[in-house]
Protein backbone atom coordinates (compact mmCIF):
# COMPACT_ATOMS: atom_id res chain seq x y z
CA UNK A 1 0.00 0.00 0.00
CA UNK A 2 1.27 3.81 -0.57
CA UNK A 3 -0.26 6.52 1.21
CA UNK A 4 -0.24 9.84 -1.39
CA UNK A 5 0.18 13.26 -0.41
CA UNK A 6 -2.58 15.32 -2.32
CA UNK A 7 -2.47 19.46 -2.42
CA UNK A 8 -6.20 20.03 -1.94
CA UNK A 9 -6.39 23.24 -3.42
CA UNK A 10 -5.03 21.81 -6.35
CA UNK A 11 -5.66 18.05 -6.62
CA UNK A 12 -2.33 17.47 -7.40
CA UNK A 13 -0.78 14.08 -6.20
CA UNK A 14 2.45 15.53 -4.08
CA UNK A 15 4.18 12.37 -3.45
CA UNK A 16 3.90 8.93 -2.70
CA UNK A 17 4.89 6.91 0.69
CA UNK A 18 5.61 3.50 1.06
CA UNK A 19 3.83 1.62 4.38
CA UNK A 20 5.87 -0.33 6.45
CA UNK A 21 6.48 -4.18 5.78
CA UNK A 22 5.77 -6.49 8.58
CA UNK A 23 9.42 -6.36 9.49
CA UNK A 24 10.24 -2.86 9.37
CA UNK A 25 7.30 -2.64 11.89
CA UNK A 26 8.47 -5.15 14.10
CA UNK A 27 12.04 -3.62 13.89
CA UNK A 28 10.59 -0.18 15.14
CA UNK A 29 8.77 -1.96 17.84
CA UNK A 30 11.70 -3.40 19.48
CA UNK A 31 13.76 0.33 19.14
CA UNK A 32 10.73 2.00 20.44
CA UNK A 33 11.17 -0.70 23.73
CA UNK A 34 15.06 0.04 23.45
CA UNK A 35 14.85 3.66 23.37
CA UNK A 36 12.24 3.77 26.12
CA UNK A 37 14.75 2.26 28.41
CA UNK A 38 17.50 4.57 27.89
CA UNK A 39 15.06 7.54 27.91
CA UNK A 40 13.33 6.95 30.79
CA UNK A 41 16.88 6.81 32.35
CA UNK A 42 17.72 10.28 31.51
CA UNK A 43 17.58 12.94 33.64
CA UNK A 44 14.77 16.33 33.92
CA UNK A 45 17.79 18.11 32.16
CA UNK A 46 18.75 16.17 29.20
CA UNK A 47 15.09 15.95 28.20
CA UNK A 48 14.49 19.28 28.74
CA UNK A 49 17.42 20.38 26.30
CA UNK A 50 16.17 17.79 23.68
CA UNK A 51 12.62 19.73 24.07
CA UNK A 52 14.14 23.16 23.79
CA UNK A 53 16.18 22.01 20.86
CA UNK A 54 13.18 21.23 19.15
CA UNK A 55 11.51 24.38 20.09
CA UNK A 56 14.40 26.27 18.34
CA UNK A 57 14.11 23.97 15.37
CA UNK A 58 10.68 24.91 14.64
CA UNK A 59 10.98 28.26 14.74
CA UNK A 60 14.27 28.23 12.87
CA UNK A 61 12.29 26.43 10.17
CA UNK A 62 8.26 27.78 10.67
CA UNK A 63 8.01 29.02 6.99
CA UNK A 64 9.06 25.96 5.26
CA UNK A 65 6.73 23.78 7.90
CA UNK A 66 3.88 26.31 7.19
CA UNK A 67 4.17 25.45 3.44
CA UNK A 68 4.02 21.88 4.26
CA UNK A 69 1.33 21.81 5.89
CA UNK A 70 -0.65 24.38 3.70
CA UNK A 71 0.34 22.10 0.48
CA UNK A 72 -0.13 19.05 2.44
CA UNK A 73 -3.91 19.57 4.07
CA UNK A 74 -4.49 23.28 2.83
CA UNK A 75 -4.44 25.62 6.49
CA UNK A 76 -4.31 29.02 4.96
CA UNK A 77 -0.61 29.86 5.39
CA UNK A 78 -0.74 32.43 7.98
CA UNK A 79 -2.57 30.26 10.11
CA UNK A 80 -0.28 27.03 9.59
CA UNK A 81 2.97 29.06 10.24
CA UNK A 82 0.69 30.04 14.25
CA UNK A 83 0.76 26.04 14.45
CA UNK A 84 4.05 25.69 13.60
CA UNK A 85 4.98 28.42 16.66
CA UNK A 86 2.81 27.16 19.12
CA UNK A 87 3.62 23.61 18.68
CA UNK A 88 7.99 25.30 19.66
CA UNK A 89 5.55 27.06 22.81
CA UNK A 90 4.36 23.22 24.12
CA UNK A 91 7.88 22.64 23.62
CA UNK A 92 9.10 25.39 26.11
CA UNK A 93 6.35 24.95 28.16
CA UNK A 94 7.35 21.16 29.33
CA UNK A 95 10.57 21.88 29.19
CA UNK A 96 10.05 24.25 31.96
CA UNK A 97 7.71 23.08 33.66
CA UNK A 98 7.67 19.33 33.27
CA UNK A 99 10.20 18.02 35.97
CA UNK A 100 7.54 20.61 38.65
CA UNK A 101 4.89 18.55 37.35
CA UNK A 102 6.33 14.81 37.93
CA UNK A 103 7.94 15.71 41.41
CA UNK A 104 7.07 13.49 43.98
CA UNK A 105 4.55 14.65 46.57
CA UNK A 106 5.16 13.70 50.25
CA UNK A 107 1.86 11.71 52.07
CA UNK A 108 1.92 11.55 55.76
CA UNK A 109 0.93 7.95 56.52
CA UNK A 110 1.83 5.32 59.41
CA UNK A 111 5.00 5.32 57.40
CA UNK A 112 8.63 6.80 58.47
CA UNK A 113 8.45 8.14 54.87
CA UNK A 114 5.68 7.57 52.27
CA UNK A 115 5.12 9.64 49.10
CA UNK A 116 3.31 9.28 45.70
CA UNK A 117 5.79 9.28 42.57
CA UNK A 118 5.34 9.65 38.52
CA UNK A 119 7.31 7.20 36.30
CA UNK A 120 7.71 6.34 33.18
CA UNK A 121 4.96 4.06 31.43
CA UNK A 122 6.52 2.71 28.60
CA UNK A 123 6.31 3.75 24.20
CA UNK A 124 2.69 5.15 23.94
CA UNK A 125 1.34 4.76 20.54
CA UNK A 126 -0.06 8.36 19.09
CA UNK A 127 -3.32 7.97 16.27
CA UNK A 128 -3.39 11.41 14.95
CA UNK A 129 -5.34 13.70 12.53
CA UNK A 130 -4.45 15.47 9.39
CA UNK A 131 -6.71 19.14 10.75
CA UNK A 132 -3.88 20.18 13.19
CA UNK A 133 -1.00 18.28 11.47
CA UNK A 134 1.92 19.48 13.57
CA UNK A 135 -0.06 20.68 16.50
CA UNK A 136 -1.66 17.62 17.21
CA UNK A 137 1.13 15.34 17.68
CA UNK A 138 3.75 18.17 19.45
CA UNK A 139 0.57 18.28 21.90
CA UNK A 140 1.00 14.58 22.73
CA UNK A 141 4.15 14.13 22.37
CA UNK A 142 5.85 17.18 24.23
CA UNK A 143 4.58 16.34 27.37
CA UNK A 144 4.59 12.35 27.09
CA UNK A 145 8.56 12.24 25.76
CA UNK A 146 9.42 14.93 28.93
CA UNK A 147 7.54 12.41 31.05
CA UNK A 148 10.11 9.79 29.87
CA UNK A 149 8.09 7.33 27.69
CA UNK A 150 8.31 6.62 23.80
CA UNK A 151 6.31 7.67 21.11
CA UNK A 152 4.92 5.80 18.02
CA UNK A 153 2.96 8.29 15.62
CA UNK A 154 0.30 6.77 13.29
CA UNK A 155 -0.53 9.39 11.58
CA UNK A 156 -3.38 9.97 8.67
CA UNK A 157 -2.74 8.80 6.16
CA UNK A 158 -3.24 12.14 4.08
CA UNK A 159 -0.84 14.12 5.91
CA UNK A 160 2.51 11.71 5.67
CA UNK A 161 4.92 14.09 4.48
CA UNK A 162 4.16 16.04 7.71
CA UNK A 163 4.95 12.90 9.45
CA UNK A 164 8.21 12.35 8.17
CA UNK A 165 9.15 16.03 9.00
CA UNK A 166 8.12 15.88 12.50
CA UNK A 167 10.28 12.58 13.25
CA UNK A 168 13.31 14.50 11.39
CA UNK A 169 13.06 17.62 13.71
CA UNK A 170 13.13 15.62 16.98
CA UNK A 171 15.81 13.32 16.03
CA UNK A 172 17.54 16.63 14.92
CA UNK A 173 17.16 17.45 18.15
CA UNK A 174 18.63 14.75 19.94
CA UNK A 175 16.13 12.42 20.70
CA UNK A 176 17.63 9.03 20.99
CA UNK A 177 17.12 6.85 18.54
CA UNK A 178 14.05 4.54 18.77
CA UNK A 179 12.29 7.13 21.17
CA UNK A 180 9.76 8.76 18.72
CA UNK A 181 9.22 7.09 15.38
CA UNK A 182 6.59 7.74 12.49
CA UNK A 183 4.74 4.50 11.10
CA UNK A 184 3.33 5.08 7.93
CA UNK A 185 0.75 2.08 7.77
CA UNK A 186 -2.82 1.81 7.70
CA UNK A 187 -5.84 2.13 9.90
CA UNK A 188 -6.03 -1.45 9.46
CA UNK A 189 -2.93 -2.09 11.20
CA UNK A 190 -3.53 -0.28 14.60
CA UNK A 191 -5.16 -3.10 16.49
CA UNK A 192 -1.82 -5.07 16.28
CA UNK A 193 0.26 -2.61 17.34
CA UNK A 194 -1.98 -1.48 20.09
CA UNK A 195 -1.90 -5.01 21.26
CA UNK A 196 1.70 -5.65 21.03
CA UNK A 197 3.12 -6.03 24.14
CA UNK A 198 6.00 -3.21 23.94
CA UNK A 199 3.15 -0.59 23.63
CA UNK A 200 1.64 0.28 26.89
CA UNK A 201 -0.65 2.64 26.24
CA UNK A 202 -2.62 4.50 23.26
CA UNK A 203 -3.95 8.19 22.57
CA UNK A 204 -6.11 9.16 20.01
CA UNK A 205 -7.58 12.38 18.39
CA UNK A 206 -10.04 11.80 15.76
CA UNK A 207 -13.57 10.85 15.01
CA UNK A 208 -15.80 9.45 17.24
CA UNK A 209 -15.66 5.63 14.98
CA UNK A 210 -12.22 5.93 15.17
CA UNK A 211 -12.23 6.94 19.35
CA UNK A 212 -14.42 3.86 19.77
CA UNK A 213 -12.53 1.37 17.71
CA UNK A 214 -9.29 2.07 19.42
CA UNK A 215 -11.23 2.07 23.22
CA UNK A 216 -12.24 -1.02 22.28
CA UNK A 217 -8.86 -2.52 21.06
CA UNK A 218 -6.99 -0.95 24.13
CA UNK A 219 -9.80 -2.28 26.45
CA UNK A 220 -9.21 -5.79 25.34
CA UNK A 221 -5.67 -5.25 25.65
CA UNK A 222 -6.24 -3.57 28.98
CA UNK A 223 -4.02 -0.66 28.26
CA UNK A 224 -4.76 3.23 28.98
CA UNK A 225 -6.18 5.16 26.76
CA UNK A 226 -7.02 9.08 26.24
CA UNK A 227 -9.60 9.66 23.71
CA UNK A 228 -10.00 13.47 21.70
CA UNK A 229 -12.61 13.36 19.69
CA UNK A 230 -15.51 14.91 18.00
CA UNK A 231 -17.02 17.74 19.04
CA UNK A 232 -20.24 20.11 18.65
CA UNK A 233 -19.30 23.08 20.23
CA UNK A 234 -22.25 25.46 21.25
CA UNK A 235 -21.64 29.57 21.13
CA UNK A 236 -24.26 30.56 23.47
CA UNK A 237 -25.26 34.56 23.11
CA UNK A 238 -27.28 36.06 25.99
CA UNK A 239 -29.67 39.13 25.51
CA UNK A 240 -26.89 41.60 27.32
CA UNK A 241 -24.07 39.93 25.48
CA UNK A 242 -21.45 42.58 23.02
CA UNK A 243 -22.92 41.73 19.95
CA UNK A 244 -20.16 43.69 17.92
CA UNK A 245 -17.44 41.77 19.26
CA UNK A 246 -19.42 38.21 19.32
CA UNK A 247 -20.16 38.49 16.15
CA UNK A 248 -16.70 38.82 15.31
CA UNK A 249 -15.14 36.14 17.31
CA UNK A 250 -17.92 33.88 16.46
CA UNK A 251 -16.63 34.57 12.78
CA UNK A 252 -13.17 33.32 13.61
CA UNK A 253 -14.15 30.65 15.79
CA UNK A 254 -16.22 28.85 12.89
CA UNK A 255 -13.95 29.45 10.32
CA UNK A 256 -10.27 28.77 11.73
CA UNK A 257 -8.83 25.95 9.89
CA UNK A 258 -11.25 26.76 7.09
CA UNK A 259 -13.78 25.09 9.49
CA UNK A 260 -11.86 21.93 10.18
CA UNK A 261 -11.51 21.98 13.92
CA UNK A 262 -12.85 20.05 16.62
CA UNK A 263 -13.39 22.72 19.71
CA UNK A 264 -15.07 25.45 16.43
CA UNK A 265 -18.10 26.78 17.26
CA UNK A 266 -20.39 24.92 15.75
CA UNK A 267 -23.90 25.75 16.92
CA UNK A 268 -24.46 29.28 17.53
CA UNK A 269 -27.16 29.03 20.35
CA UNK A 270 -28.89 32.79 20.19
CA UNK A 271 -31.56 34.39 22.82
CA UNK A 272 -34.25 35.64 20.82
CA UNK A 273 -34.51 39.03 21.69
CA UNK A 274 -30.92 40.21 20.11
CA UNK A 275 -31.09 36.89 17.06
CA UNK A 276 -31.84 39.54 14.28
CA UNK A 277 -29.19 41.48 15.26
CA UNK A 278 -26.33 38.81 15.76
CA UNK A 279 -27.31 37.16 12.96
CA UNK A 280 -27.22 40.47 10.81
CA UNK A 281 -23.49 41.22 12.31
CA UNK A 282 -22.17 37.68 12.01
CA UNK A 283 -23.46 37.45 8.04
CA UNK A 284 -21.56 40.56 7.65
CA UNK A 285 -18.46 39.44 8.91
CA UNK A 286 -18.44 35.82 7.24
CA UNK A 287 -19.19 37.85 3.99
CA UNK A 288 -15.92 39.36 4.53
CA UNK A 289 -13.38 35.80 4.61
CA UNK A 290 -11.27 36.00 1.60
CA UNK A 291 -11.71 32.05 0.39
CA UNK A 292 -8.76 31.23 -2.05
CA UNK A 293 -5.54 30.14 -2.80
CA UNK A 294 -4.25 29.20 0.92
CA UNK A 295 -0.74 30.27 0.19
CA UNK A 296 -1.83 33.88 -0.39
CA UNK A 297 -1.31 35.92 2.60
CA UNK A 298 -4.58 37.22 2.65
CA UNK A 299 -6.98 34.10 2.74
CA UNK A 300 -8.55 33.14 5.58
CA UNK A 301 -10.64 30.12 4.19
CA UNK A 302 -8.82 27.66 2.16
CA UNK A 303 -9.75 24.04 0.63
CA UNK A 304 -11.25 21.48 2.82
CA UNK A 305 -8.61 18.70 3.15
CA UNK A 306 -10.77 15.87 1.29
CA UNK A 307 -13.02 15.71 -1.61
CA UNK A 308 -15.26 13.69 0.27
CA UNK A 309 -15.20 15.76 4.06
CA UNK A 310 -16.48 18.50 1.39
CA UNK A 311 -19.10 16.25 -0.16
CA UNK A 312 -20.26 15.29 3.74
CA UNK A 313 -20.66 18.88 4.88
CA UNK A 314 -22.73 19.98 1.86
CA UNK A 315 -24.87 16.73 2.26
CA UNK A 316 -25.82 17.89 6.13
CA UNK A 317 -26.16 21.55 4.67
CA UNK A 318 -28.64 20.70 1.88
CA UNK A 319 -30.16 18.72 4.14
CA UNK A 320 -30.96 21.41 7.05
CA UNK A 321 -32.08 23.58 3.94
CA UNK A 322 -34.75 20.50 3.17
CA UNK A 323 -35.74 20.35 6.84
CA UNK A 324 -36.78 24.18 6.73
CA UNK A 325 -33.34 26.34 7.98
CA UNK A 326 -32.86 29.15 6.11
CA UNK A 327 -29.82 29.36 3.82
CA UNK A 328 -28.42 33.32 4.19
CA UNK A 329 -24.84 32.76 2.49
CA UNK A 330 -22.64 30.44 0.54
CA UNK A 331 -24.75 26.60 0.60
CA UNK A 332 -22.86 25.96 -2.90
CA UNK A 333 -19.86 23.76 -4.03
CA UNK A 334 -17.78 26.49 -6.39
CA UNK A 335 -16.39 25.09 -9.79
CA UNK A 336 -12.68 24.34 -10.74
CA UNK A 337 -10.02 22.83 -9.12
CA UNK A 338 -9.31 21.86 -5.32
CA UNK A 339 -12.03 20.86 -2.95
CA UNK A 340 -13.27 24.63 -1.75
CA UNK A 341 -16.21 25.56 -0.05
CA UNK A 342 -17.52 28.91 1.07
CA UNK A 343 -18.53 30.00 4.60
CA UNK A 344 -22.06 29.70 4.82
CA UNK A 345 -24.84 30.87 7.28
CA UNK A 346 -28.18 28.87 7.96
CA UNK A 347 -30.70 30.39 10.14
CA UNK A 348 -34.12 29.17 11.94
CA UNK A 349 -32.05 25.70 12.89
CA UNK A 350 -33.46 23.32 14.83
CA UNK A 351 -31.85 20.39 16.89
CA UNK A 352 -32.84 17.88 14.53
CA UNK A 353 -31.36 19.17 11.38
CA UNK A 354 -27.80 17.43 10.64
CA UNK A 355 -26.36 20.94 10.90
CA UNK A 356 -27.07 20.77 14.63
CA UNK A 357 -27.14 17.00 15.47
CA UNK A 358 -24.39 15.92 13.97
CA UNK A 359 -20.36 17.19 13.91
CA UNK A 360 -19.86 20.09 10.68
CA UNK A 361 -16.44 19.68 9.47
CA UNK A 362 -16.17 22.95 7.51
CA UNK A 363 -17.26 26.22 7.41
CA UNK A 364 -20.56 26.74 8.49
CA UNK A 365 -22.61 28.23 10.66
CA UNK A 366 -26.10 27.16 12.06
CA UNK A 367 -28.27 29.47 14.49
CA UNK A 368 -30.35 28.18 16.65
CA UNK A 369 -32.86 30.38 18.12
CA UNK A 370 -34.16 30.18 22.09
CA UNK A 371 -36.64 32.41 24.38
CA UNK A 372 -34.26 32.61 27.38
CA UNK A 373 -30.88 31.83 29.07
CA UNK A 374 -32.60 28.48 30.75
CA UNK A 375 -33.61 27.60 27.06
CA UNK A 376 -29.93 28.03 25.64
CA UNK A 377 -28.15 25.84 28.60
CA UNK A 378 -30.94 23.23 27.65
CA UNK A 379 -30.14 22.97 24.01
CA UNK A 380 -26.73 22.97 24.49
CA UNK A 381 -26.62 19.85 26.93
CA UNK A 382 -28.90 18.54 24.14
CA UNK A 383 -25.75 16.90 22.28
CA UNK A 384 -23.91 13.89 22.27
CA UNK A 385 -20.78 15.55 22.76
CA UNK A 386 -19.00 17.24 25.08
CA UNK A 387 -16.15 19.44 24.35
CA UNK A 388 -16.14 22.47 24.67
CA UNK A 389 -18.48 26.08 24.62
CA UNK A 390 -18.62 29.85 25.39
CA UNK A 391 -20.75 32.05 26.96
CA UNK A 392 -21.54 35.39 25.84
CA UNK A 393 -22.74 37.87 28.64
CA UNK A 394 -21.99 41.39 29.75
CA UNK A 395 -22.15 40.23 33.26
CA UNK A 396 -18.99 37.88 33.52
CA UNK A 397 -20.42 37.08 36.93
CA UNK A 398 -23.64 35.10 35.39
CA UNK A 399 -22.23 34.38 32.34
CA UNK A 400 -19.35 32.35 34.54
CA UNK A 401 -22.43 30.69 36.14
CA UNK A 402 -23.81 29.34 32.91
CA UNK A 403 -20.45 28.30 32.02
CA UNK A 404 -20.28 26.16 35.13
CA UNK A 405 -23.67 24.51 33.84
CA UNK A 406 -22.27 23.46 30.48
CA UNK A 407 -21.69 19.27 30.02
CA UNK A 408 -18.51 20.16 28.14
CA UNK A 409 -14.67 19.84 28.98
CA UNK A 410 -13.79 23.35 28.95
CA UNK A 411 -16.18 26.81 29.01
CA UNK A 412 -14.85 30.13 27.87
CA UNK A 413 -16.47 33.30 28.88
CA UNK A 414 -16.56 36.04 26.53
CA UNK A 415 -13.97 34.13 24.20
CA UNK A 416 -13.60 31.32 21.82
CA UNK A 417 -12.77 27.48 22.55
CA UNK A 418 -8.78 27.25 22.19
CA UNK A 419 -6.10 24.87 23.20
CA UNK A 420 -3.37 26.13 25.72
CA UNK A 421 -0.32 24.15 27.00
CA UNK A 422 -0.99 25.77 30.56
CA UNK A 423 -4.63 24.38 30.78
CA UNK A 424 -5.92 20.92 30.96
CA UNK A 425 -7.70 20.02 27.45
CA UNK A 426 -10.38 17.10 26.88
CA UNK A 427 -13.97 16.24 26.68
CA UNK A 428 -16.93 14.57 27.60
CA UNK A 429 -19.32 12.44 26.19
CA UNK A 430 -18.58 11.15 22.84
CA UNK A 431 -15.58 13.49 23.09
CA UNK A 432 -14.04 11.64 24.54
CA UNK A 433 -11.91 11.13 28.14
CA UNK A 434 -9.06 11.79 30.09
CA UNK A 435 -6.62 15.13 29.25
CA UNK A 436 -3.98 16.32 27.75
CA UNK A 437 -1.95 19.39 28.20
CA UNK A 438 -1.17 21.21 31.65
CA UNK A 439 -0.62 19.56 35.08
CA UNK A 440 -3.44 17.16 34.19
CA UNK A 441 -2.10 16.02 30.58
CA UNK A 442 1.63 15.10 31.82
CA UNK A 443 0.48 12.92 33.93
CA UNK A 444 -2.00 11.02 32.31
CA UNK A 445 1.03 8.43 30.48
CA UNK A 446 2.50 8.16 33.78
CA UNK A 447 2.54 4.66 36.69
CA UNK A 448 1.23 6.76 39.81
CA UNK A 449 3.34 4.68 41.77
CA UNK A 450 2.15 5.12 45.79
CA UNK A 451 5.58 4.69 48.06
CA UNK A 452 5.31 3.54 51.31
CA UNK A 453 8.99 3.17 53.87
CA UNK A 454 8.70 1.72 57.48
Amino acid sequence: MVMESINPATEEVLDVFEELTDQQLETALEASRQGHEAWARASFSHRRQVLEQAGRLLRQEADAHARMITREMGKPVGEARGEVEKCAWACDYYAEQGERFLAPEPVDTDASRSYVRYAPLGPVLAVMPWNFPFWQVFRAAAPTLMAGNAMLLKHASNVPACAAAIEGILAEAGLPQGVFQNLPIGSGRVEGVINDPRVRAVTLTGSETAGRKVAAAAGSALKKTVLELGGSDPFLVLEDADLDEAARLAATARNINSGQSCIAAKRFIVVDTVADAFVERLRARLAELPVGDPTAPETRIGPQARGDLRDTLHRQVRDSVKGGARLLLGGEIPGGKGFFYPPTLLDGVTEEMPVAREETFGPVAPVLRVPDEEAAVALANHSRYGLGGAVWSGDRERAEAVGQRLDVGCVFINGMVKSDPRLPFGGVKASGYGRELGQHGIREFTNIQSVWIG
